[in-house]
């Protein structure tokens, strides 16, 4: 009965979504204390942090929301559980890793440029894991399809408009902008991309088992 219900395709989808969006946020939490420059979204939710205070966790559940319910105004597009889900535990996992303060402050260029690497390849890692069950897109990822769906403009113009829209404004917020931040944002699709098809291959490989067990069964 127990191994039965540990391969419930629900746990298993939504246990290698929930374990995404932890790696995700160490990832981004990496990623900060490099203090080499993040990615757009997240010099947004830093500059909002410095100029009204609360945490970056919250500033990004927070821009969730908003982009959740501009994105059904907009484009129609109803939330789904996976949705709050991304919205609430990402903001949660990057104010939890930053209070552990697991993670530590590169002293020399040397170190903030490994740290901000092993982030940035940690967080497309778990970005590859939490998309991988198909249980939704993020809210960020359904502004860009409503802003086509509405506009029907070329989805990779409206992504790099958003993301040159969000990085000024928390550049002007005082939000960290540097060589990591162009870095970030050229990278990111491309090591995602890689990341997808082994993580929906190891999806396949957890379904098999299941089949397996009811069979033995």
């Amino acid at each position: 009965m127990g191994r039965k219900s540990l391969f419930h395709p629900l746990i298993v989808r939504y246990g290698v979504f929930m374990l995404g969006l932890a790696i995700m946020g160490f990832g981004i939490g990496m990623m900060i204390q490099a203090n080499l420059g993040v990615a757009p979204w997240d010099t947004l939710h830093i500059g909002l942090q410095k100029t009204f205070g609360l945490t970056i966790g919250m500033w990004s559940q927070i821009v969730g929301l908003l982009i959740i319910v501009s994105s059904y105004v907009i484009g129609k597009i109803k939330p789904s559980v996976g949705m709050f889900l991304n919205m609430f535990f990402f903001g949660l996992f990057i104010d939890l890793f930053m209070w552990l303060n697991w993670i530590p402050i590169g002293g020399t260029l040397s170190e903030r440029i490994f740290l901000f690497a092993a982030g940035l390849l940690i967080y497309t890692f778990g970005t590859g894991m939490y998309i991988s069950p198909h249980l939704g897109a993020g809210p960020r990822d359904s502004f860009m399809l409503a802003l086509h769906d509405r506009t029907g403009w070329d989805v990779g113009r409206i992504r790099i408009g958003i993301e040159c829209t969000v990085t000024l404004l928390g550049f002007l917020l005082g939000g960290p902008v540097s060589i990591g931040t162009l870095v970030t944002a050229l990278s990111i699709g491309p090591l995602i991309k890689r990341f997808i098809p082994m993580w929906e291959r190891v999806m396949a490989k957890l379904n098999s088992v299941r089949s397996e067990s009811q069979l033995a069964k």
